[in-house]
């Protein structure tokens, strides 16, 4: 099953919004067959490897991370490759919440007589397709945010100067993020004050879709975001009141309009934002800021990973990264749980999970 784990991780940023599977095949102590699911619309792990096994598999193992698909989607289900081959056993990770699968794959092949044994590694294989999950179950985007900030907690100066707080290689990092999710989300205030491209131009990878959280259309039309990697696209996420000269000017560079409710402060609803997201199949959101957006995603308990890269540098007054939160009680802080810590030249990199409040904090959205 670690060994359906590693293989299953190659898949990683290209099969969103399906889930990333492994499968070895054994027989007598040997692997006869490994595989796992390479992209979006393509075989299974499990046909992979039936399509790669060396000897017959009738009688052998499987071990697969990923509950067998029981109905058409994409592809056909998978469990009745499985049943035509008649293998001894299957041994499974951990069951698929979709709907349309959650046990039906297991009771498939009970009730061929195949033997099946469930949840082997089976936090390891939830962890692995945490986003899968958090999409299939709610039907929203699993939300990470990252930023990089000083050891004191700043994401820029007093004047705005934010440029470069972490290290190249935490770029290089921060790039291969970028191209491992489905899209990338920015406030206004990152567009008119750090220009960015938010492309993944540092490594050899995918750019995401991406978005401007703009209520008001404020962002320049000729900001690098709009006239850089033309093939990639953007969406602007604003509102009804945003002048409809500005949309006519960004929908002539091919940058898609989105037009969302309000939240109570009068800007883009970030809750309706990310449902009509999840509607496109946008499985996995990217968030880089800025502290506005941070803070309205943590207060609207949106966010589900925390991505710091933290620089050794101190600034002294600044910009904070998170604003207020309305906490006032150390028993009401949001708490996290690190899953890794790792080191990119000079920077830490902590990489955590949001503990998710049972009652929203009062909505406050930036943008």
């Amino acid at each position: 099953m670690r060994l359906a784990l590693r293989l299953a991780r190659k898949g990683e940023g290209c099969v969103n919004p399906n889930p990333m599977v492994g499968a070895v095949i054994v027989r007598d102590g040997r692997i006869i067959a490994e595989g796992y699911h390479r992209e979006c619309g393509g075989k299974h792990a499990e046909i992979n490897a039936i399509e790669n096994a060396t000897e017959p598999i009738a009688g052998a193992t499987f071990y697969i991370t990923l509950e067998p698909c029981s109905h058409y989607g994409r592809t056909p289900p998978c469990v009745d490759a499985l049943i035509a081959c008649r293998p001894g056993r299957v041994v499974v990770g951990t069951t698929d919440p979709n709907p349309h699968v959650s046990g039906k794959g297991l009771q498939a092949l009970e009730q061929q007589g195949i033997e099946t044994r469930i949840g082997v590694l089976a936090e390891a294989c939830r962890q692995l397709n945490e986003v899968f999950f958090k999409y299939i179950t709610t039907g929203i985007p699993f939300v990470t945010i990252k930023f990089a900030q000083t050891l004191d907690g700043r994401i820029a100066t007093t004047t705005g100067h934010s440029r470069w707080i972490s290290s190249p290689p935490s770029l290089r990092f921060a790039h291969r993020l970028r191209s491992l999710h489905d899209a990338i989300l920015v406030g206004s205030g990152t567009v008119l004050n750090d220009n960015p491209e938010l492309t993944c131009r540092l490594i050899h990878g995918r750019n995401p879709l991406r978005i401007v959280v703009d209520s008001q259309l404020r962002s320049s039309p000729e900001a690098r975001i709009f006239n850089e990697a033309r093939g990639t696209q953007t969406i602007m996420a604003t509102t009804y009141r945003a002048p409809a000269e500005k949309r006519r000017l960004f929908e002539t560079k091919g940058v898609e309009v989105l037009e969302t409710g309000e939240d109570q402060a009068g800007h883009v609803d970030l809750r309706e934002l990310l449902t009509a997201l999840g509607r496109r199949e946008i499985s996995s959101l990217l968030v880089e800021g800025g502290a506005a957006v941070i803070t309205s995603l943590l207060k609207g308990n949106l966010a589900d990973r925390l991505i710091v890269i933290l620089a050794p540098k101190i600034v002294g007054e600044g910009i904070n990264t998170v604003g207020d939160l309305g906490i006032r009680q150390m028993g009401n802080a949001l708490r996290l749980s690190f899953r890794r810590i790792i080191r990119r030249g000079d920077d830490l990199i902590l990489d955590a999970r949001i503990h998710k409040n049972k009652h929203p904090m009062p909505d406050e959205s930036p943008c």
